[in-house]
Parts: C-alpha cells; structure tokens; sequence
C-alpha cells in the first residue's frame, strides 16, 4: 500500500472548459492524469485529491468526471476547491455516489481519514487574494478554521504516528502568510501540509521545503505534471 496525492486536476470529460490560459502543459491533460496514474497508484493505495476536481457546475455535470476518477486503482479522498461548483451537502454527495455506483470516492470535509497510522486531516482554506477585512470574507474564513480544527481534533485524538494535512489554498507564499492557519497546524503538530490552487505566473509564489517547522508541498497538477505525488507507504 502506499499514500499518494494530487490538487487541481480540473477535469472536464462533460463540459467545454479549456485550460489553455494557463499554458501549454495542460495540453491534452486528462489523458496525462490516466496515464501517470495508472502506472503508479495500485488497487490498494489511497489518493487525496486537493480541489477543483471538475469543472462540473452540479453532480449531474461532473458525474462522468466522479466516473473516470472511480475507473482508476485505488481509494481517493476529495477535498473542496475554489471551481468545484458541484459540492453539495455531505449527504447528497454520499446518496450521489451510491445511486451512480461510485464506491471508491469519499470526502475529506468536517472529518479526517486514516491511512494506517497517519491522519489525513484538511480544509478548502481561503484564498490569499481575498480581503480579509471584508465582513462576508471573515466570516467564511472563520467557518474554514472551525473546520480545519475539526478535522485536525479528530486526527490528533487518535494519538497518531503522523497528522498530514491537506489544504486546497497555500497558507503560506513568498508574500503572504495566514497566521490562524499556521497556528492550527503548530499547535496539532503537523510536520507536512500539502496544498495545490496555483498554476502558471503564480507558481512563483509557492513555498516548498521546510518553514515554521512545517514541510510544505505543493501538488497542483501542472506543477507535478499531472502525476500523484507518493508521501509515504
């Protein structure tokens, strides 16, 4: 068995979305995904997936997109992005999957997951270009830390060997940083969070490596060429 993981592969097998605005790599990307895919991840592995899964604007547009994810070895783990239009409540997305025969998908929402002895603990986040003055923009930033430790509670209760936390927004740029956010991960001792939403000019903004004690990762699919990115066995 082993742990992999991958943000952002903005799949749309039943819509015409183009990602042609952020640059040649995304030529031809779905079939890169299926194919890297495949050759890696094994029946058994587990995949968190970190945001912006479809371009599907409801269940019934990003149902053939769920399909193709579904087609691919291994249990995936799907986290809320910024473009996933689609999410619903946790139960209509459950009662969603089952009516369509989709049984190797979940949600990391309000919740955590194990993979042996790690916790796979996360949130959406919320995105560094907002104003986070605005009252609105507070209040939903508010909702996302409640969340976030939520799901990290839940993980550190179990007395892990390992907290991974997978965001779908950086908390942490070359320019910015969300000190709520990294106090959560601090003080639940997470040494690795994962994260995707950036692509083309703003790749150069992400930091990688280890800060703040923490080992950061980013896994946007055209920054790791549409492939799963192994974090352990």
């Amino acid at each position: 068995m082993a742990l992999y993981t991958l943000s952002d592969p903005h799949l749309a097998t039943a819509v015409h979305k183009p990602m042609d605005i952020f640059g040649g790599r995304w030529q031809g990307y779905t079939e890169k995904i299926v194919k890297n895919w495949s050759a890696l991840v094994q029946p058994g592995d587990t995949v968190v997936l970190g945001g912006d899964i479809s371009w599907g604007i409801s269940l019934d547009e990003a149902k053939s997109d769920f399909a193709l994810l579904d087609s691919l070895p291994g249990r995936k783990l799907i986290l809320k992005g910024n473009h996933d239009l689609w999410w619903e409540t946790a139960s209509k997305m459950h009662r969603f999957l089952e009516e369509n025969g989709i049984h190797s998908i979940d949600f990391l929402h309000n919740n955590c997951f194990f993979y042996g002895n790690t916790a796979l603990c996360g949130t959406r986040g919320w995105p560094f270009e907002e104003d986070f003055t605005d009252p609105h923009n507070a209040k939903i930033f508010r909702r996302e830390l409640i969340r976030l430790e939520a799901s990290l509670k839940l993980g550190a209760a179990a007395q892990p060997d390992e907290i991974i936390c997978f965001l779908h927004y950086p908390p942490l740029l070359s320019s910015f940083r969300c000190e709520p956010v990294i106090a959560l991960l601090q003080k639940y001792g997470v040494k690795r969070c994962v994260y995707g939403h950036l692509h083309s000019e703003g790749l150069r903004w992400a930091v990688e490596g280890v800060q703040e004690g923490i080992e950061w990762r980013l896994v946007s699919g055209d920054h790791v060429d549409f492939t799963p990115v192994f974090l352990k066995k």
